[in-house]
């Protein structure tokens, strides 16, 4: 199977780099720590919101990216998309975690 290529090499809307994101995220074991670890991102941020310590601003980048990347490396074997297109890497990383929290994609 081969990937969506951009077009142009920039992608010119979300909509249009999601399924480069899915695709990039095809191996099961990748996407389940990518759900943890945005899992992780989130009950940090509500630590933040309750404690006020901002030492868990500082987590959250380091339990997201941690996990993710080690999806990348460790079982994708490919290069994260975030060095690429952070914004919509992100955004992805929270549409893949409602679409499986809500039962929208099955993992």
């Amino acid at each position: 199977m081969t990937s969506p290529t951009p077009p142009q090499g920039r992608y010119a809307s979300f909509q249009a780099f999601y399924p480069y994101y899915i695709h990039e995220h095809s191996n099961r074991t990748c996407r389940r720590i990518h759900v943890v670890g945005t899992g992780l991102v989130i009950a940090a941020f509500v630590a933040f919101l309750v404690t006020l310590n901002p030492w868990w601003l500082l987590a959250m980048p380091l339990v997201g990216y941690g996990f993710a990347w080690a999806g990348h490396f460790f079982f994708e074997k490919n290069r994260p998309a975030t060095f690429r297109y952070p914004v919509w890497s992100l955004m992805g990383d929270f549409r893949l975690f409602w679409e499986t929290v809500s039962g929208k994609r099955r993992f």
